[in-house]
């Protein structure tokens, strides 16, 4: 039998149902639709749209969880407020619309927001997709014209191969990881970056390393956080089609107004649970958003870095 405490809470849950009912009949027009809600939950706040599209590609095992971390930084941090998404409906500057009951003139919303809301994007996908050509054109102007920030994921650039503009706005493609996971021996070059100074000048990383193909990727372009050393790998590897020995782990760019980053970190689940991992891409992502100054500069590689300091603590805000 139910005691008394628990009627009570039955029939404040009952009558909490009720009000609820109650608002939603009163938000609705005299025409039977939805009253629009225009209150944004998170004004104020920078927003972050993260995609983890992999339809059209291959499906890397530790998508979701680096999707969560990433949403998660943001939440414990407060600094950025994360929409996660499995495809890329969101990426246009047009209206968003559904089927039957959501299509344009329908009467529910889709209460879907388009680019205009966001103010950086961070791609974990992969494969051709299938953006418009309306969808390409609005995402390159995201971040070219509207100054807003591209953060990409380990295969970010493994990605639009048909589409050349995306190419040069991340600052290279995909061409072969022929050393697979392994403990890759990794160089900083540039440690005032602000998600680079928690590593030490080197270390080792358990990882998949993604060589990029000799165009469009050029350190002219791209100022190149860190690298894997190739004084410490087999070159003679299969599949190693660079011989120039420059293997870029992470770099940063403008594209117009825009902020760039990418790196290849991530391919392991474990990845995204190593502090280092997470405190770089914290960064980059606020880096992106305006949150944090960092002006690139391309340059050569760079083999002595004395007069820098290194080792940082790891630290991010609860």
């Amino acid at each position: 039998m139910m005691n008394g405490r628990g009627c009570v809470d039955r029939r404040s849950f009952l009558a909490g149902l009720a009000a609820a009912a109650a608002c939603e009949v009163a938000g609705r027009s005299a025409t039977g639709q939805v009253a629009p809600r225009t209150q944004d939950p998170f004004a104020g706040k920078k927003k972050l749209l993260a995609i983890g599209d992999v339809h059209t590609g291959y499906q890397h095992d530790s998508v979701s969880h680096a999707l969560a971390t990433v949403e998660q930084l943001g939440r414990r941090s407060g600094e950025y407020v994360t929409y996660i998404r499995t495809d890329t409906q969101l990426i246009t500057k047009d209206k968003i619309y559904g089927t039957g009951k959501y299509a344009a003139g329908g009467i529910r919303s889709v209460n879907a927001k388009n680019l205009d809301y966001f103010d950086a994007i961070f791609f974990y996908g992969l494969g051709e997709g299938d953006l418009s050509a309306k969808q390409k054109s609005d995402l390159l102007s995201f971040v070219h014209d509207d100054g807003k920030g591209f953060v990409g994921g380990h295969s970010a650039i493994d990605a639009f191969y048909s589409w050349p503009e995306y190419g040069q706005m991340v600052g290279a493609y995909f061409d072969n990881h022929p050393w697979g996971v392994f403990d890759a021996p990794i160089v900083v070059e540039e440690p005032t970056f602000p998600g680079m100074g928690q590593f030490p000048r080197e270390f080792v990383i358990h990882d998949e390393i993604y060589v990029p193909a000799n165009g469009p990727y050029s350190r002219k372009d791209v100022d190149v956080l860190a690298r894997m050393d190739a004084s410490k790998v087999d070159l003679k590897v299969k599949d190693l089609h660079r011989t120039d020995g420059d293997f870029p782990v992470a770099w940063v760019k403008k594209y117009g107004k825009g902020n760039v980053f990418y790196s290849t970190f991530g391919h392991p689940d474990s990845a995204w649970d190593d502090l280092r991992v997470q405190k770089m891409y914290f960064e980059a992502i606020r880096w992106a958003l305006g949150l944090v100054e960092y002006v690139p500069r391309p340059h050569p590689i760079v083999l002595e870095l004395s007069s820098r300091s290194y080792g940082e603590n790891i630290q991010l805000r609860s």
